[in-house]
């Protein structure tokens, strides 16, 4: 089970579960990834909605990344998400936002 209080999100990879976590490390890379200026750019596009799929890519990726997984964008690619791209783009806003707030209860 992913621990919401340390920021974790569980996504199933080819099914397989996976936890995802945005490190110090991870944000930076997400940050360079998403050619963001800052953290506050990055939380904005998702809360604006403005987001395309490579950000989602991208996010997934430094959360995954940040929870240890050794693999990099091109593995994605032909990788099933379950619950598809809209579960996706749901796992990667829960992912920021856990990155930056505690979780509710």
């Amino acid at each position: 089970m992913a621990n919401p209080w340390e920021g974790e999100v569980a996504i199933r990879l080819d099914g397989e579960r996976q936890v995802m976590r945005l490190t110090l490390g991870a944000l930076a890379e997400l940050e360079a990834a998403m050619e963001a200026d800052t953290l506050l750019a990055m939380v904005e596009r998702f809360e604006a909605g403005a987001f395309s799929t490579r950000d989602v890519l991208a996010l997934i990726v430094a959360g995954l990344r940040g929870g240890g997984w050794r693999g990099d964008a091109s593995d994605l690619m032909t990788a099933e998400i379950a619950g598809g791209p809209v579960e996706a783009a749901r796992l990667a806003g829960q992912l920021l936002t856990r990155a930056f707030a505690f979780p509710d209860g």
